[in-house]
């Protein structure tokens, strides 16, 4: 039976990596703003070493990352090159990466923490559990994730583009997969917050 599942897969990644990603990169040129004070408290609370965001885009999140802990230990890979360069250039002490997030080209348990920010929403549902097992494969103890939540799986319509935009219980779906994950911390970022209205969940890798 022939899968379906890459081809879907590959026609969002063309998305992210043409003009559909560079304009969302243009608009959200100050996303770090108001940030900090989430990192600050994550990290006091579950101290890291090396952290790897996957989707890093600008480096919303890497740039505050990089002024708690040593710029050489935070990594992000990302689709889009434009958005890379424009990091590259702005966090040259930072380490920005091409890559696909269902083929993370690290080695097993390489970080402490791999967390996504508003990226599983646009992963396909059934290429998804491949992105989680990545994400886990790569941790050597944490996992974070901040996505919009829905109950059941729903697709939202997103800027004329089919299936680019889902929102789902993410953390659930890491439990379903991955039953030794421990919830340390559930919340919720909102506008107000510098965020996008996203529920968080912070999990630990037991043996």
């Amino acid at each position: 039976m022939p899968d379906d599942r890459e081809p879907h897969a590959e026609r969002l990644e063309a998305l992210w990596k043409g003009e559909f990603g560079d304009a969302y990169t243009e608009r959200n040129a100050r996303a770090a703003e108001g940030r900090l004070p989430f990192w600050k408290d994550l990290l006091t609370a579950f101290p890291c070493g090396r952290v790897l965001e996957v989707g890093c885009n600008l480096g919303a999140n890497l740039s505050n990352i990089a002024t708690l802990i040593p710029p050489r230990d935070v990594y992000g890979i990302e689709i889009n090159e434009s958005a890379l360069r424009k990091l590259r250039s702005t966090y040259p002490d930072v380490n920005p990466v091409w890559g696909r997030a269902r083929e993370l080209p690290f080695r097993d348990g390489f970080f402490d923490l791999v967390f996504t920010c508003g990226v599983l929403i646009h992963q396909p549902p059934d290429t998804l559990p491949e992105i989680l097992s990545e994400i886990v494969r790569c941790s050597c103890r944490y996992v974070l994730c901040a996505e919009y939540f829905a109950e059941t799986p729903t697709e939202v319509p997103y800027r004329g583009q089919p299936g680019a935009l889902y929102k789902m219980d993410f953390g659930g779906a890491y439990q379903q997969r991955f039953p030794s994950l421990k919830l340390l911390r559930k919340g919720f970022l909102s506008k107000a917050d510098g965020w996008d209205d996203v529920t968080t969940w912070m999990f630990e890798k037991r043996a």
